[in-house]
């Protein structure tokens, strides 16, 4: 199956990141190679460092990206592990960092990875297809109260309480094992009047891989380290797809530009902490109406960017 992934907020993204000709680049989030492709046209003696954890990404980056060749370095890891990788690669600082924390089209529109409720297929939801964690061992073996935690966080479902007894009380008969039958669980699950406001499954799924890939805690983690990569002037751009992840990177983003945790009534800042940079976008920016059009999966993208001092 053709890796598929529309780049969100491209042309507003590779703006909002200065690209230097002879500057040092990282996608953190490489998928098919849209915004990396960008970059590296705009690169004469520069270099771009292209990060993902799936493999099939990797594959299809390398064969979009072929045409600039030395220009770019691909490495398969979880962007969490930044530094280490680029140090590997002899690279301490980049001029630019860009992070789209989108699922690829080809990860939704392939069956057997089992991101979808609209595809029966084994409950997967792996980024990384070398880890041991599936979506199946979470709906198998996880408390009812972590399943209800997790649907309600991750989810924001209202009947994560209901959905979660749902699951802990068919898998006590038989394992749930694909896609479809943790569908029929979550259906009986709904009130049937609810069930018209979209597929029942929609807010589950996306919990389940949340959980799966650890999404929320690697981001929190890994914008500092970001920050601290970039050289003076240099940016980072994060886009993000729902309320969960644009409230971390607008907290972090805030927290790097406005450190201090001294005492308002406190004349003078005491606890010493420097700013390290400024928030580039007060408001996210959005996608257009055109860009919507073409692509429905973007119309819940933010792009928030900071600039290093």
């Amino acid at each position: 199956m053709e890796f598929r992934h529309y780049s969100v907020l491209l042309r507003e993204t590779i703006e909002q990141l200065q690209v230097k000709p002879d500057g040092i680049y990282v996608d953190g989030t490489l998928g098919g190679g849209g915004h990396a492709s960008e970059v590296c046209r705009l690169l004469t003696r520069g270099h771009l460092y292209g990060i993902d954890q799936d493999g099939d990404a990797i594959a299809a980056a390398r064969e979009r990206l072929a045409p600039f060749g030395d220009r770019v370095t691909f490495i398969r890891d979880n962007y969490r592990n930044v530094k280490a990788a680029l140090s590997v690669e002899g690279v301490e600082k980049a001029d630019g960092i860009v992070v789209d924390l989108g699922v690829s089209s080809y990860q939704f529109d392939n069956q057997e990875r089992g991101f979808s409720y609209r595809f029966d297929a084994p409950l997967d939801m792996r980024m990384d297809r070398r880890q041991t964690l599936t979506a199946k061992e979470i709906v198998n073996d996880y408390p009812e109260s972590d399943l209800y935690r997790i649907i309600r966080d991750y989810g924001e479902d209202r009947f994560a309480k209901n959905i979660a007894k749902h699951i802990v009380r068919t898998r006590a008969d038989k394992p749930i094992e694909t896609t479809y039958e943790l569908n029929e669980v979550i259906k009986a699950a709904v009130p049937a009047k609810m069930r018209q406001n979209g597929h029942p499954s929609k807010q589950t799924f996306q919990a389940l891989r949340i959980e799966c890939n650890r999404e929320l805690e690697v981001l929190r983690d890994t914008l500092d380290d970001f920050i601290d990569i970039l050289n003076p002037g240099g940016r980072l751009c994060v886009i993000t797809f729902h309320s969960l992840e644009d409230r971390i990177v607008k907290t972090t983003f805030r927290k790097n530009e406005a450190p201090c945790t001294c005492p308002p009534e406190f004349p003078v800042c005491v606890c010493g902490k420097i700013p390290k940079g400024s928030v580039v976008t007060k408001k996210p920016i959005l996608p257009g109406e055109e860009e919507i059009a073409q692509n429905a999966r973007s119309k819940s993208a933010k792009l928030r960017v900071f600039q290093k001092a």
